[in-house]
């Protein structure tokens, strides 16, 4: 027996099972209760006598978990069952979710705080729609460990060759998803073979058992340490002289005298004190639910965030989502909702519905709706800035639910991707053929919290002798220092690889910047602030190039001079060379070129010197959110 000081210590992890009507998933969960004496006296009492109601000849374990009178007469899970048991090495607790195609909904709100989804498939069946779909989910739910329970063997005669028909072909589907840990165990949960113990009726399996799997599974590997996150609330102030802000840490850790940025406001300040019911504490991790005071007098309130300075989530009012509906009224276009999002809460709309999944073949099919069940990717926008993270970054801030205005209902579960791109607008970028587009192997959102910054195109433009370039090289020189991850790009260094076989017509011009961007676009991809220092004459290639990343990440900078100015200067030579024809039309006096409409920054180095163009842009990023 374990003290309860012990029990408290031990590690606790979550799990969900799922799989197709009848593969045995509430027979399993019964199993390990029943084998691991987790079970009183008066529940098996209850157990027999239901068992004897329903003219089974010995105890079914499945009514353990069965617990709604509709799902002990139909012999099928409905609604979510929540178990908890415990070995002298792991607590658990247990969420048995729906086999049918009718209750995705339920699967995906059993399965959203799992680190582990255990599949079931019948051996005599093999993989099956319903294995793909509950597979699917998992992954779509960013669940890091899978567990594929082969059951059944005793109805196969424990036979090698079912279990490795099973073993391949969801090897072979499940190269579609995301989750990377995959293990493969037969069993009989009707029998308890390699439920808790191995069992030697399959002498040629050389792996463990399900509980072993379980209790040695890594734990924790879901839950993001490093982003402090702090959702507010509810503000204390029991008197003049105190003033303190409860929450539950989402994610990270925090501890007195760090610097912290309050969202939205912006403000800047330090955490004074770390408080609980029994008193101040140097430090709270994610999960606890704290008061913190702060140096400073702040206006916040409930459903602000405080965050660390140098590590700020996502502040948007548009985003993406993949979006499981979960209400019989369909999905309205533009309808108005309720988004509820930590302790956030605000009016948002679906905009547009990029795709319906099918969850059995993982196809895309066009859709201008969703139905009960059905999971789409979406883009919503929302009536006032929200602060996030991407789903796989964060669980905690990465997810939220959409309720229905009048009737108060939730209608949907929703897990955020990340900033909407505008790629679908370069309609012609091009693209080579019998090419398909693979994602990216390490998302930018986790590039940017291993950096501690967002990633940024700067697009210096302006004419020749402006003075982009020898701006953009000190702004890079002061972030490195900083320690912010860079890359400079610079119409030369093109020149001289990339795009040497170009030369100045407005063809290869608009060539020259379009491959550009391209390499910004991947320097972005790695969480760079990266710095573009070219002529660019026309708008339609900036904006084409800006249409690559998500809004708010394209930053144009206009620099510029008087003409008399720039020719006094002429750093290259090119305005006198020009005057002479020894060089293709320059921009701005034999070729055109077109000013910024709405600039991010703009520099008149003709009355500005460089140390106060740097800083404006300096200013510019940290108000944008891009570095602290």
């Amino acid at each position: 027996m374990t003290t309860p000081t012990v029990y408290a210590e031990m590690d606790l992890l979550r799990f969900t099972t799922a799989g197709s009507v009848d593969d045995g998933k509430s027979t399993l969960i019964g199993r390990l209760l029943y084998d691991t004496k987790s079970i009183f006296e008066d529940q098996m009492e209850q157990i027999e006598g239901a068992s004897r109601r329903l003219g089974e000849s010995e105890v079914n374990l499945a009514l353990i978990t069965d617990g709604l009178r509709a799902e002990r007469e139909q012999k099928i899970t409905i609604d979510v069952a929540y178990r908890y048991f415990a070995t002298p090495r792991r607590k658990f607790i247990i969420a048995d979710t729906p086999g049918h195609v009718q209750y995705t909904r339920n699967m995906v709100t059993g399965a959203s705080n799992a680190e582990l989804a255990i599949v079931l498939v019948d051996a005599r069946n093999g993989v099956v729609t319903q294995s793909k779909r509950h597979a699917f989910i998992a992954s779509l739910l960013g669940i890091p460990h899978l567990i594929v329970a082969v059951n059944k063997m005793d109805l196969v005669d424990y036979a090698e060759v079912a279990y490795e028909k099973v073993r391949h072909d969801f090897t072979e589907f499940s190269r579609k998803l995301t989750v990377q840990d995959i293990t493969f165990i037969p069993i009989s949960a009707l029998r308890g073979d390699n439920v808790v113990e191995w069992s030697d009726r399959m002498p040629w399996y050389k792996g463990g058992s399900l509980l072993h799997r379980l209790e040695t599974v890594n734990v924790g590997s879901r839950r993001n340490h490093i982003d402090f996150r702090f959702p507010v609330q509810y503000v204390l102030r029991p008197n003049q002289g105190f003033r303190g802000y409860a929450g539950t840490v989402a994610s990270g850790s925090v501890a007195p005298g760090e610097e912290i940025v309050i969202l939205p406001s912006r403000r800047h300040s330090r955490i004074r004190s770390v408080e609980t019911y029994d008193g101040a504490v140097g430090e709270a991790r994610t999960g606890d639910a704290v008061v913190l005071t702060i140096e400073d007098e702040v206006d916040i309130s409930r459903g602000d965030m405080i965050v660390r300075r140098k590590n700020v989530p996502i502040v948007g009012d548009r985003f993406e989502a993949y979006l499981c509906w979960m209400s019989e009224t369909p999905l309205e276009l533009n309808g108005p909702y309720m988004l509820l999002h930590t302790t956030n809460r605000m009016q948002a709309f679906v905009e547009r519905i990029e795709y319906r999944v099918d969850v059995d073949t993982l196809h895309r099919q066009a859709a201008n709706s969703l139905e009960l069940n059905e999971i789409g990717r979406v883009e919503i926008t929302t009536s006032k800035p929200l602060f996030f993270d991407s789903y796989r970054v964060n669980v905690r801030t990465g997810s939220f639910v959409l309720v229905d205005l009048h009737s108060n209902v939730t209608v949907a579960a929703g897990m955020i991707r990340g900033e909407p791109t505008r790629d679908e607008d370069v309609t012609e970028r091009p693209v080579s053929k019998d090419v398909v587009w693979e994602g990216w192997n390490v998302p930018r959102e986790e590039r940017e919290i291993r950096t501690g910054h967002r990633a940024a195109i700067l697009w210096f433009t302006g004419l020749p002798g402006a003075g982009k370039t020898t701006i953009a090289r000190e702004v890079e020189r002061r972030l490195f220092e900083r320690g912010v991850r860079t890359m400079l790009l610079d119409g030369d260094q093109l020149r001289h690889g990339l795009s040497g076989d170009l030369g100045f017509t407005p063809g290869d011009r608009v060539e020259n910047i379009r491959r550009v961007g391209e390499v910004a676009k991947l320097f972005f991809e790695q969480g760079s602030v990266v710095l573009c220092a070219f002529v660019s004459p026309y708008v339609k290639g900036r904006e084409a190039v800006g249409a690559l990343v998500p809004e708010g990440r394209f930053l144009e900078i206009h620099v510029h001079a008087p003409a008399e100015e720039l020719r006094r200067r002429d750093p290259k030579g090119l305005y006198r060379r020009e005057e002479r024809g020894e060089v293709a039309p320059l921009t701005g006096v034999s070729a055109p070129y077109e000013s910024p409409r709405s600039p991010a920054l703009d520099l008149d180095t003709g009355s500005v010197g460089v140390e106060e163009a740097v800083a404006a842009v300096l200013k510019l990023l940290e108000g944008k959110g891009i570095v602290g």
